[in-house]
């Protein structure tokens, strides 16, 4: 998608709930830019292992990036996985055991470094 097309196709997904008027009434919910920097963070853990990171484009969608500066615009996380997929040319999957591995190695290092 272009990026005119990423900013265009701003619809709401329901992985961006947090910051909406259904969640006014609550303290200390968090925004709904921390929420996607949050959502961010969590996918690069993940993506870093397929040789990706993930960027937040305006707030309007996220922004694919591969290691060879190849980019594309994913208009929520949910059709994350598919484009991450189609740029790598193989699987990105959750449960892959050398994946589970790796965050798990990661996971450690970060609880005694």
């Amino acid at each position: 998608m272009c990026g005119l097309c990423g900013v265009l196709n701003a619809d709401d997904h329901w992985t961006d709930a947090a910051g909406s008027a259904a969640f006014a009434d609550r303290r200390n919910q968090p925004t709904r830019r921390r929420e996607r920097l949050h959502r961010v963070l969590l996918a690069n853990r993940v993506l870093k292992f397929y040789g990706f990171t993930l960027g937040d484009a305006q707030g309007t969608a996220y922004l694919l990036s591969s290691r060879t500066g190849r980019q594309e615009l994913v208009g929520h996380v949910a059709a994350l996985w598919p484009v991450a997929e189609r740029m790598a040319k193989r699987p990105c999957d959750p449960l892959d055991p050398a994946l589970l591995a790796a965050l798990d190695h990661a996971s450690l290092a970060l609880d005694h470094g």
